[in-house]
């Protein structure tokens, strides 16, 4: 769909996302039609953050799943999630991934739709000096790429010669919540959210990046102007995981076809809808984000049921609470 700039608001509601529709894959669909999503993340201390994010990538409807992670915890990771195929990389004292991933992973780059670099990793140096040798070797290919986490730190570590920030060659989306925006930008963390909508904006004109600033207030901004916000969800979200949580389901619906800014929206929706379940059958405190992707199938059911009925439906309806804005 192409969105067309507007000089007030546009509320993106349930009639609005239904003319945005998913890629639905057809009923004789094999796990190459419904896209080949890579999770790369994980170490020693945190390989849980590639675990939640990789089986949400599966819960948004991906068909195949490839984890690349560190070799300390790739067996435990394969375990974890049987569903996938696992790829053990070289780790540096730190955590990091060395310069010999990029290798291990060259053979991937046109097999893959989508590829979510970021959950769980460390070494801030590290993990963008890969990002960096990483790119290049997906220019050409359809694949897109969320960048999450410690990987969006490549934008202050440029390669050698490039002054930061980094600005893309290829758009790609990335997902700081205002803790990491106010890194990434200097802007301090207390001014993030009462300017959310022009420093999202000028964060994605500036870096060619599609930028989703996560928190009760969701912004995301494209580098052609183009703004959405969700003020959804509940105050369960706000714990550990959630992110990774997050980051992966708009990896699937990404493996899936969607365009970056459309599997940011359709995915913080889904994020939010799947908290609210929970909410109400557990309770707004205390759910786990490992049981947000559970929710995932169904509400991907309801929202097809939505997109093919044109009829309104009340504001409670599955895509309600998501506004676009110019």
């Amino acid at each position: 769909m192409t969105l067309q700039t507007h000089a007030r608001p546009r509320d993106l509601d349930a009639s609005l996302l239904r003319s945005w529709p998913l890629t639905i894959p057809s009923a004789d669909a094999d796990k190459e039609e419904r896209g080949h999503v890579l999770i790369l993340g994980g170490s020693r201390r945190m390989p849980g953050a590639v675990i939640l994010a990789a089986v949400a990538a599966l819960r948004a409807g991906a068909g195949k799943l490839t984890v690349a992670t560190g070799n300390s915890v790739a067996q435990l990771v394969a375990l974890a999630i049987p569903e996938s195929r696992v790829l053990g990389l070289a780790e540096n004292e730190a955590g990091g991934f060395t310069v010999e991933a990029v290798a291990a992973l060259d053979p991937l780059a046109d097999r893959i739709n989508a590829i979510l670099i970021g959950p769980g990793m460390e070494d801030e140096e590290a993990t963008a000096c890969l990002v960096h040798a990483l790119l290049p070797r997906l220019h050409g290919t359809d694949t897109r790429v969320v960048l999450d986490a410690n990987a969006m730190d490549a934008i202050l570590h440029p390669p050698s010669g490039v002054n930061p920030p980094f600005r893309f060659d290829v758009p790609v989306l990335v997902t700081p919540h205002a803790g990491e925006m106010a890194h990434l930008t200097g802007i301090a963390k207390e001014e993030i959210a009462g300017g959310a909508d022009r420093i999202a904006l000028d964060a994605a004109q500036r870096w060619n990046a599609v930028v989703a600033l996560k928190g009760a207030r969701t912004v995301i901004a494209t580098p052609q102007g183009e703004r959405w916000q969700h003020e959804g969800g509940n105050v369960g979200l706000a714990t550990s995981g959630s992110g990774d949580v997050l980051a992966g389901i708009i990896a699937g619906l990404a493996a899936r076809g969607a365009e970056l800014a459309q599997a940011a929206g359709w995915g913080v929706v889904l994020h939010a809808q799947a908290g609210d379940r929970l909410a109400a059958r557990l309770g707004r405190l205390g759910y786990l984000a490992r049981e947000l992707a559970d929710e995932i199938p169904a509400l991907l059911e309801q929202a097809a049921g939505d997109t093919a009925d044109a009829a309104p439906r009340p504001s409670g309806s599955f895509a309600g609470g998501l506004r676009v804005e110019r």
